[in-house]
């Protein structure tokens, strides 16, 4: 059964700004989402719990420099999409 990707305004408004700017992982930014509302567990995605500020989402990996911060609700197979950006970025 595939999990339902939850958009919000906020995460549209940073997407579409983030993919301005990396036009270059646009491919891989879309499979990462088709991956991620599949099975949120494979292993490519590399999804994890974040620590400190973030200590309530999850993360899962575009590529090795980018990241889609989510929060994951296993009860209703629901994934809401915070943010995308850097590993390094602190939302």
């Amino acid at each position: 059964m595939a999990y339902r990707l939850i958009y919000p305004d906020s995460y549209n408004k940073r997407a579409k700004k983030f993919l301005c700017k990396h036009p270059e992982i646009h491919n891989q930014y879309r499979k990462t989402l088709e991956l991620l509302e599949f099975d949120p567990y494979h292993p490519s995605l590399r999804l994890h719990g974040l620590e400190g500020r973030l200590k309530d989402l999850s993360s899962v990996s575009i590529n090795m420099s980018y990241r889609i911060v989510l929060e994951l609700e296993i009860k209703d197979k629901a994934i809401t999409l915070i943010n995308v950006g850097s590993h390094n970025q602190v939302y």
